[in-house]
């Protein structure tokens, strides 16, 4: 049985939305809706991991637990490294589940789905894919296609991740969701490995990781999560989740109270 802990790494310095996890979303700051997604998966305690005190501040305001990390990290997965030594320095939690913080509309089940492959011992990080059903995603290399063999009918074995249109010949292409769950142990291991050579071909990092021998697995969800880069896409979380707000048939956990850290 693993006890998981999930974190979000969340930043002001992005460049194409400048102060994205604080844009409002129906009320409420972008970061305090994926904290709410998290900690409606009930897998483990939920925390945001970041280096501005405003996002603290929000996330606090909200009945949720920040951490502060430093400022120069490369990565998520480096914020996040330094934010499980700082939260659980004796080890408790040997599950690390990222959690982009750009994704207020993700589904808590596949969020609860991300670990499951950790049951087996021979993998080392879990993901989620999701089938690519529009045409012209297929040939868009901002879509992330993994690459893999079938574990079962809902599991793959992650062989490659590229940019490209892969693989070749008749069958489903799948859209790789950039959530991860990792062993804590594998987590170490791979924010302490440098960059590898098609990781910064391709620019995914995800591939240190795959040239470094370390196992993949991913899980096949029924949907791509719609992850805010843009204004245009803040617009349609807002418009999804003001339309999930004003339908009582769709079931919400808002209020729920976050499970305690330790």
């Amino acid at each position: 049985m693993s006890d998981p802990l999930v974190l979000i790494p969340a930043r002001l310095a992005a460049t194409r939305l400048p102060n994205k996890p604080l844009a409002e979303i129906a009320g409420e700051p972008m970061i305090v809706h994926v904290w709410r997604r998290a900690v409606e998966a009930g897998i483990g305690p939920v925390a945001v991991a970041t280096d501005a005190p405003e996002i603290v501040e929000a996330v606090t305001r909200a009945g949720g637990q920040a951490v502060m990390t430093r400022t120069d990290h490369a990565s998520g997965s480096d914020r996040i490294f330094e934010a499980v030594e700082k939260l659980d320095p004796n080890g408790r939690h040997d599950v690390v589940v990222n959690v982009q913080g750009d994704l207020p509309t993700i589904d808590p089940a596949a969020i609860a789905a991300s670990i499951i492959p950790l049951s087996d011992p021979a993998v080392d990080i879990a993901t989620l894919v999701a089938v690519i059903v529009r045409e012209e995603e297929r040939t868009n290399p901002n879509v992330v296609k993994m690459v893999g063999s079938p574990v079962s009918p809902s599991r793959f074995r992650a062989l490659y991740f590229t940019r490209a249109t892969a693989p070749y010949g008749d069958g489903p292409l799948y859209h790789h969701i950039g959530l991860y769950a990792y062993r804590r142990k594998a987590l170490q291991r791979f924010v302490g490995l440098t960059p590898s050579p098609l990781e910064m071909r391709e620019k995914l990092e995800q591939l240190r990781a795959l040239e470094a021998g370390m196992r993949i697995d991913a899980v096949v969800v029924d949907d791509v999560p719609l992850g805010v880069d843009i204004p245009h896409d803040l617009d349609r979380a807002r418009e999804i989740l003001a339309a999930r707000a004003s339908d009582p048939k769709v079931a919400s956990t808002f209020g729920s109270d976050p499970m305690p850290l330790l």
